[in-house]
């Protein structure tokens, strides 16, 4: 094998390095991509997790005036009120 034949082997796999690269590279930022959209979707659902879990608050509460307190119909209103109220907030704020 001649000095030339040896350099041109080395330069097509050179070549095929570089393409190896380019073709990793890409797949790398893709799946960076994929990454940060996941985390975007996990940071939302556990914001909505979190809402839900002050509704049943309020809603546990609600419950426990419901069940104690003779003007429970009128305190059980304010609260829904003010449940919507802050649903109103969060989309306001989600915007």
């Amino acid at each position: 094998m001649t000095t030339v034949d040896q350099l041109n082997k080395v330069v097509e796999k050179t070549e095929r390095l570089i393409a190896l690269c380019a073709a990793l590279q890409e797949e790398n930022d893709l799946l960076k991509l994929e990454n940060q959209s996941l985390s975007v979707a996990l940071n939302a659902s556990r914001n909505k997790s979190k809402d839900t879990e002050e509704k049943l608050s309020v809603l546990k509460l609600a419950k426990t005036f419901s069940e104690t307190n003779e003007k429970s119909l009128d305190i059980k209103q304010k609260i829904n009120e003010f449940v919507q109220e802050i649903d109103k907030c969060i989309v306001l704020l989600k915007k």
